[in-house]
């Protein structure tokens, strides 16, 4: 089991930027992949972002492409979510995930953090 722990969010205004942090304690972070999702008031929970272990592969929504960039440090134990041009659609709570499976119409995950809290004002 992985414990994450997310920070980092907050109010913005549309076009402004947050940079999202995800600490991870627990069995081996090096060697999973990990995720952003996130969920908006009476909305179901989606994915944003994932990232490969070594860094070496990211996948985003179309949503988010060109805007969210995902990263990791392997040494730190923890991955992070770069967020510009934001827009008031962006508002919703993120979650930190832990080896993220797609499974066509859903997603696996082994574990979640607890989410934080994203509000961007028109």
């Amino acid at each position: 089991q992985v414990q994450l722990v997310e920070s980092g969010g907050g109010l913005v205004q549309a076009g402004g930027s947050l940079r999202l942090s995800c600490a991870a304690s627990g069995r081996t972070f090096s060697r999973s992949r990990m995720g952003w999702f996130r969920q908006a008031p009476g909305k179901e929970r989606e994915f944003v972002a994932t990232i490969s272990w070594s860094s070496d592969m990211a996948y985003y929504a179309d949503s988010v492409k060109g805007r969210f960039t995902i990263s990791r440090d392997n040494a730190k134990n923890t991955v992070y979510l770069q967020m510009n041009s934001l827009k008031p659609e962006d508002t919703a709570v993120y979650y930190c995930a832990a080896d993220p499976i797609n499974l066509g119409s859903s997603w696996k995950v082994a574990d979640w953090g607890q989410g934080t809290q994203v509000t961007v004002s028109s």
